[in-house]
């Protein structure tokens, strides 16, 4: 007996993957101004010893436009350059947020990036094992 049976979309189901991974992103950032020591330090314009500057927010922005990006794009891109773009977006984002968490952070952004990370794999083996006749 199968835990997980998805018989449906697949583009549908990338599609809503890359909607939980996003909003796991946006509520763990809102999260973080809960945290008084954060607030501190965003206000500080230095977190984790990082500089927080124009140049810094804009390559985060960056980071962040590939999974909100691949919310549509997994809907409408043709089946071969879907299943790349989506092993390529979520090894991005999974790789980016592996490495934020290799160099520390709190519980509950430990906790966020279990899940974030956890999606960005499952994503990269739905699109692994997507065949054409499926598409």
């Amino acid at each position: 007996m199968a835990l997980f049976n998805w018989n449906g979309d697949r583009k549908q189901l990338l599609s809503t993957l890359w909607i939980f991974l996003t909003v796991n992103y946006i509520y763990c950032d809102v999260f973080s101004l809960h945290d008084a020591k954060m607030l501190q330090a965003f206000l500080s314009g230095n977190v984790g010893g990082m500089q927080i500057t124009e140049n810094f927010l804009l390559y985060f922005a960056v980071i962040m436009q590939i999974p909100m990006l691949m919310i549509v794009l997994s809907r409408y891109l043709t089946h071969k350059i879907n299943r790349i773009t989506n092993i390529v977006a979520a090894t991005l984002s999974g790789g980016v947020q592996t490495a934020t968490v290799i160099m520390g952070g709190t519980l509950y952004y430990k906790f966020f990036s279990l899940f974030e990370i956890a999606t960005a794999i499952l994503i990269i083996l739905l699109a692994i094992g997507w065949k054409k006749e499926e598409a």
